[in-house]
């Protein structure tokens, strides 16, 4: 039998001294480049927002793949814009990396004409392509929060890191297509994700999802890692009201998944209800994601141009432990708030979620 490598949350005082950052608070060059190019690194840079008209947009700045084997960056970007008469735009696109650059002092990610950057605070966003031109400005309502170190370790060296920089924000957005631009707001989240080694061989697989139900925020999240790592588990979440942090450590945190299905897309196994119950012992919240409808389902073994992975290069795959796939799910988010053992407020909001799995089928 295998001997099982530790993985675990990077959160000792040697952790924050390791990594240079402070306990209590996020600083800007955190939301700058972390990675160098090395082989098996990545990094991004993601945003997502609902629109008052419905629409759902997410744009995400890779330096990489995140399932990079060579040295090197090859920055691309990823757009998904729905619109409420159910038109739907999804491309990626690859940049020279001369015309692409990453500020390390703080939040500038170029690639070719689509700039994002920011200051933890206040983020600005243009994407440009052939078919849409997208101008946003995000303005946080929750400061910038990480648990612990945002890092999670494998082992002595690799590592995945996570930091939302925007737990929830305004948006305008300003939409061009076809010659006609269409201002709009809502509400938006942006995060900062890096690490040094591949994440398939990290983690098997994890839910995240963040909300904005009534005045609360959530930021939720439950990693899975891969087998050598015993299927560790690591619950992470934190629920803002009015943008004060009023929960975040895991020791108060239980979580369950309730009501199993099957995607035969997919081919896995997934949780229409996600429960997180944070019960501190002063306050108590119980938050819960309700699954309604599948919104994307992607095979994640096709590359960038889209194009599917050959059958040798899928059974060489599922001989490794891995099939990886994608979920958008949409639904409700419910917030309980518990006085005295029964529901004191609840409130409830439609959300999106997702589920990536990059390990087989399994009930871990």
């Amino acid at each position: 039998m295998s001997k099982i490598i530790p993985a675990y949350f990077a959160e000792t005082s040697a952790d924050y001294k390791k990594y240079g950052i402070q306990k209590d608070s996020v600083e800007q060059w955190e939301d700058g480049l972390r990675t160098e190019g090395k082989k098996g690194e990545f990094e991004w840079w993601y945003f997502d927002t609902k629109l008052e008209d419905s629409s759902s947009l997410v744009i995400t700045f890779f330096t990489d793949s995140y399932v990079s084997v060579k040295d090197g960056f090859e920055p691309y970007v990823s757009l998904h814009l729905t619109r409420p008469d159910g038109l739907e735009i999804e491309e990626e696109f690859k940049v020279d990396p001369k015309k692409c650059s990453f500020s390390k002092e703080h939040c500038h990610a170029v690639i070719g004409d689509s700039v994002f950057e920011g200051d933890l605070h206040t983020y600005h966003i243009f994407y440009k392509s052939e078919k849409v031109n997208i101008n946003v400005t995000l303005t946080g309502n929750v400061p910038a929060w990480r648990h612990g170190t945002g890092y999670i370790a494998y082992g002595d060296n690799d590592y995945f890191a996570w930091i939302p920089c925007v737990p929830e924000g305004d948006v305008y957005a300003e939409i061009t297509m076809d010659g006609k631009t269409e201002k709009l707001s809502g509400t938006g989240y942006h995060d900062h994700n890096w690490g040094n080694t591949a994440m398939f061989k990290l983690m098997h697989h994890w839910y995240w999802g963040r909300a904005k139900v009534g005045e609360y925020q959530v930021i939720s999240s439950y990693i899975t890692a891969q087998k050598k790592y015993g299927y560790e588990h690591f619950p992470i979440f934190m629920i803002a009201k009015g943008g004060r942090i009023l929960g975040d450590e895991n020791k108060y945190l239980s979580y369950r998944e309730e009501d199993a299905a099957f995607d035969e897309v997919t081919g896995k196994h997934y949780y229409k209800s996600l429960i997180y119950d944070y019960d501190d012992g002063e306050q108590h919240y119980i938050v819960t994601y309700k699954m309604e409808e599948h919104l994307e389902k992607k095979d994640l073994t096709a590359g960038i141009d889209g194009k599917p992975a050959s059958r040798f290069k899928r059974l060489g795959m599922k001989m490794a432990g891995l099939a990886p796939t994608y979920n958008r799910l949409g639904g409700t988010v419910t917030v309980e708030k518990i006085e005295n053992g029964k529901v004191n407020e609840s409130v409830s909001a439609p959300s999106i979620w997702e589920l990536m799995y990059f390990g087989l089928d399994a009930d871990v």
